[in-house]
Parts: C-alpha cells; structure tokens; sequence
C-alpha cells in the first residue's frame, strides 16, 4: 500500500517541470477563425484552400445529404459512396491502381506499416532516422509486443548506399523501406528513384509517406512518387494526407490492390477507427477538382518557400534549401527557437516551432511554410520579421549566448 501522503501526480509534475527548464514546454494556443492581422507561415495549407468557398460548399452539402459523422468504422457502416468517389478520384489523379481512405494520415502510416509487416511474416523494416513520428511509431508497433515480431534498422538520413547495405545484409525473408518523400521539418526530398532501385533489387517493398509532397510536387501536384516516375510500381506504396495540401482532414493509402486489401483486412488502423466524416469526405473530393483546373499552385507553393528560404539565409539566418514548400531556419537551442518565435509573433508573423523530440537535438528550429496565395506584401512582412530575428540572436549572443 502506498503511504498515506502519497501524491499520483507528483512525478508528472517533477517531468513537466524538467519539460519546462529545457524549453520543451509545449502549449496550446487558440486562434480565432480569421489570422488576427498575422501572416501565417506556420500552417500547411500549403496551395491556400482551406478557405475556399468551393471546398466549404461541398463539405455543407455533403453533411445536409449524409449527416456530420460516418457513423461507424469503414467495415460497418462508415463507407459512403463519397468515400468510394474520393478513394477512385485519388489513385486516378497520383497515378495509383487503388486508394484507401482513413480518418488521417497518421492512422494511414500507422495501419500500412504494421499490416504490410505483419503480411510479409519474417520482415526487416528500414527506416530513415528522420522519418515521421506516425513511420517511426508504425515500426515500432510491427516490432513490438502483438506486433509482426519486425526487426527493424535505422538507417542515415537520405543514405541509399546504407540502405543497400541493410537489405544486402538482413537474415529475413523479407523486407519493406520506409521513408518521407519531403521531411517534414527540413523539407528536403528523399532520393526515391535509388530507394526503389535497393528495394528492387533486394525484393523488398518500398512505403513513401507523400504528406509534405502531394498537391506540391510532380505534375500538377501529383506527388514525388510520380515525379521519380515511380507511381504505379507494384513494389511501390505511398500514404498520403488531406489534411496539408488538400485543406482538409484524413489521409489514404495509395498501391496495389494486394496492398490496399491487406490493410482492410487486417489494418487495426482501418479497422477499428470510425470511417472519415462525409464532409471532409467531399471537401477532399472539391479540392482535388480545384487543383486538377489550377495545377500551378503547386510551383507557387514551391516558389514562395524559395524565397522564404533566401529571405532568411540572406539575413544570415541558417536555413534549410526546401524541396517542396517547408524550409527550416534552424536555431539550434530551445529556448533560442521560442524566443524566434516570439520575435516573429511580435511583428505580425505566425512560425512554427519545432524542437525536440520532433527534431534532433541541437537542430530546435522556426519551420516556415511557402502558401500558393502569398502575396509581395507578406513576403515583405516575412522579410521584416527575419530581420527582427537576426538581430534578435545577435543581441543575445553578444550577452552571452542564450536568447534571454
């Protein structure tokens, strides 16, 4: 029996506090449903649709017909023939012979890791050591308890000489890679065409999660996988959001119809998650119809974190050479990257704030984010706020190095 003055919380308050004195405090800020005068550079609506009429309008009409809910997971009563209209609209614009829908693209990564690891039976998982949180924990529940038993190995970021060497060397049958198409926080682009060259050769399969990638890159925004002319390979399977690009919320699996019946049928993800709403359902549905009659948006979002990106490295900011539309202007300490943040707020812009564990340590950093619809007023105000920043850092590294 624990003592009677013993306190249940007293060890999560001692963690919060060590949370706190590192700078890894994370808080919940409300936002109103307008930007408040602030630019925002920290969003991923990265072609500028989340407050189209045409999106809002398909989602309206999609809750008068069917209601707000899906009502049930996808094997009971949560498919729709909109789910069925958005799963064919999408493998036909990426280029893939079947999709999947899920309530988000997390539960996608999550649920074609774990069934296509637990499918392949004797498997070793390669994984990018910067691989999304949901890639990570998906190797990390195929490896774990209940899991598909998975070996997995971590290999050097961006490194398909040290993938090679992983699928050359494993002592298992077989083998899947995993791998973001662009890193989520750096926004660099995996080398896909060697990934699928080692998987290939080594009779592995080859997952792409396309989240900072689709609507942005390829024709018309048709993803990375396309743009490396890999897109309707069998070994090939990509995951994808609607929540970045699209503007909207949930996530699909895009591959093979083995793949994409080997999660329905044993994709816990899938099949115990209630079916996404027919509102996001049908937003999803009108954004791919906006971006088929606008397929420029997606260089306009490339360009515009361009010159984010030479925005800061001109102000002498350390910044990351985006591949699609995310660049870092990397801080390095906590504190130094909230106190960016702050400075950023300050004159008028919303950044993101990353630090770790979503980042390495030492790599604490502003994440911005080029938007198709900005405008020679806020690539102005963006300069202003890079500016303040530089001379933010210069004032607390000749006081002694912390951003006070």
């Amino acid at each position: 029996m624990p003592p009677m003055s013993f306190d249940p919380l007293a060890r999560l308050r001692a963690a919060a506090a060590g949370r706190e004195a590192a700078g890894l405090r994370r808080l919940l800020t409300a936002r109103g449903p307008e930007p408040g005068g602030m630019l925002d550079l920290a969003s991923n609506d990265y072609l500028g649709m989340c407050g189209d009429p045409r999106l809002a309008e398909a989602a309206a009409a999609a809750a008068r017909a069917w209601g707000t809910g899906a009502t049930g997971s996808r094997l009971v009563t949560g498919t729709t023939t909109l789910h069925q209209r958005l799963e064919e609209a999408l493998a036909a614009f990426a280029g893939a012979p079947s999709a999947l829908v899920f309530s988000s693209g997390y539960l996608a990564n999550l649920a074609a890791v774990t069934a296509l690891a637990a499918a392949l039976g004797d498997v070793l998982i390669v994984s990018d050591e910067l691989n999304h949180a949901s890639l990570i924990d998906g190797c990390r529940l195929a490896r774990g308890s209940g899991g598909s038993g998975a070996r997995v190995q971590v290999t050097p970021h961006r490194d398909v000489t040290a993938v090679r060497a992983a699928l050359a060397g494993r002592r298992e049958r077989a083998a899947l890679v995993v791998t973001d198409a662009v890193f989520s926080v750096s926004g660099d682009l995996a080398p896909l065409a060697g990934l699928h060259a080692a998987a290939r050769d080594h009779q592995a399969l080859l997952l792409i999660d396309e989240a900072h990638s689709f609507g942005v890159l390829g024709d018309g925004g048709r993803g990375a996988a396309w743009a490396a002319g890999i897109a309707a390979e069998p070994g090939v399977v990509r995951t994808v959001t609607l929540s970045k690009a699209l503007a909207g919320q949930g996530g699909a699996v895009l591959g093979a119809a083995e793949v994409t019946g080997t999660v329905v049928d044993t994709g816990r993800g899938f099949i115990f998650d209630t079916g996404l709403a027919p509102p996001a359902v049908a937003a999803a549905l009108a954004a791919l119809q906006v971006l088929r009659a606008d397929p420029g948006r997606g260089a306009r979002a490339r360009e515009a974190a361009g010159r984010l990106a030479g925005c800061a490295a001109e102000r002498g900011l350390t910044v990351s050479a985006p591949a699609a539309a995310v660049t870092a202007v990397v801080l390095g300490d906590p504190a130094d990257a909230v106190a960016a943040q702050r400075v950023c707020a300050a004159h008028g812009v919303r950044a993101g704030c990353f630090r770790p564990p979503s980042v390495p340590r030492g790599q604490a950093c502003l994440r911005l984010t080029g938007r198709a619809t900005l405008t020679e007023d806020d690539f102005a105000t963006a300069s202003r706020a890079l500016a303040a920043v530089r001379d933010h850092c210069r004032i607390a590294a000749r006081a002694g190095g912390k951003t006070p």
